[in-house]
């Protein structure tokens, strides 16, 4: 963990005054479109370039690099203010993000002074290039070479599932640079990968969910960067310097988790209290009364895990098993509320008319995004026990 992130504060009304702002800017320019450019899978260009006015493509990019250099604590509760209401544009910064801290936190000098700027700025926008068709949570199985010739790597594969794949000008590729390298590992390495000659867009992924943002496949044919692109200038620190921000990755994930089922509470709730049968509301029903019970508690529980998670990843800890325990549960509660708030609509949260039966897409991918949720219960047990050890 950086321990930078241990200085990162805000005072409550800046705090106050930028959330305000995002209220307001998702009431009048998210919630209008959201509905057409998902159905239409619409990339959402006046938005992004929204985003790039309000900084958010520079949200957790210290000041000094001219970005907003937010806390965790604050930058989660922007995420799961917007995804209670649209997740998938959180995306759309947040693979950006995890790419400008990749620089920031292992970056030399030189390549801090010369790209962090434009990340902030959102002049340069783009995000991880790590999965490939046969490696997803085992990085260290990828195929993808840089073999270095003169002062250049050239560089062969495919990545795919990449997002902004399509809309990104900048990626943070992981290759291997020495294929016999024991344990695997220590043969990786990660390169600032901008769109230049040798490097190709595959297809487009359609998806259940998720749509708007593009995730698309990557092909890199004898594309030939400078060496001066591999991130901290040494061979060998791929692998640790591409899983060092899953801490605040899976943070960020959890509170995508968060705003879903807030989000899927609320529009059960408005639901609940306009629909009658037998003649009266069905919030005054039982059976629907048990349901928003655990809803509440639920959405509850998850925002309280992510908020602590948060408040060690500032605190400049290490907090993998709590960041790990935030996206489990979180992810889990996004998918179960989604489910109860779709019962509670009945037929109607099966129509595209309405907009529940997107959280529901949507809430799907985070509990395999940033890790499967079968492997953060792995990591939490393994932390669990090596802390509490006799």
């Amino acid at each position: 963990m950086a321990t930078a992130n241990a200085a990162r504060m805000i005072d409550p009304d800046e705090e106050a005054v930028l959330l305000h702002s995002i209220d307001r800017w998702i009431e009048k320019e998210v919630r209008p479109v959201v509905m057409h450019h998902d159905h239409n899978d619409l990339w959402p260009a006046e938005l992004v370039g929204q985003m790039a006015e309000m900084g958010l493509f520079g949200a957790t990019i210290s000041q000094e690099y001219g970005g907003l250099g937010l806390p965790a604590t604050t930058y989660s509760k922007l995420v799961s203010k917007i995804a209670s209401y649209w997740m998938a544009i959180t995306g759309i910064f947040n693979s950006h993000l995890m790419l400008a801290a990749a620089v920031e936190r292992f970056g030399t000098p030189e390549q801090k002074a010369e790209w962090l700027p434009k990340f902030a700025s959102g002049e340069i926008r783009g995000g991880l290039a790590l999965t490939e068709p046969n490696a997803g949570t085992d990085l260290q199985a990828i195929r993808t070479t840089a073999v270095r010739d003169g002062d250049d790597y050239v560089i062969n594969g495919t990545k795919t599932w990449i997002s902004n794949g399509i809309h990104g000008s900048c990626f943070a590729l992981l290759v291997k640079t020495d294929l016999k390298a024991e344990p695997r590992y220590k043969g990786m390495s990660l390169f600032v990968a901008p769109k230049i000659t040798g490097f190709e867009v595959g297809k487009k992924i359609k998806k259940l969910g998720y749509n708007a943002i593009d995730s698309a496949e990557l092909i890199f044919d004898n594309y030939r960067l400078p060496a001066a692109n591999l991130i901290g200038g040494v061979e060998g620190n791929g692998f640790l310097q591409a899983t060092g921000g899953l801490e605040l990755g899976r943070i960020n994930v959890a509170s995508r988790g968060v705003g879903l089922a807030e989000g899927a509470l609320r529009l059960a709730t408005d639901y609940a209290t306009v629909r009658q049968t037998m003649g009266k509301p069905i919030c005054e029903h039982q059976a629907i009364q048990l349901k928003i019970g655990e809803m509440v508690t639920r959405a509850k529980a998850a925002r309280l895990l992510t908020q602590d998670a948060a408040e060690a990843y500032d605190r400049g800890e290490r907090c993998d098993m709590e960041a790990g325990m935030a996206k489990y549960f979180a992810s889990e509660a996004a998918v179960r509320n989604s489910e109860e708030a779709m019962r509670i609509f009945g037929g109607y949260g099966y129509s595209k008319e309405y907009e529940i039966e997107r959280y529901y897409r949507d809430s799907l991918l985070m509990c395999i995004g940033e890790g499967t949720n079968e492997m953060q219960r792995i990591i939490i047990s393994k932390q669990w026990v090596k802390r509490h050890s006799a």
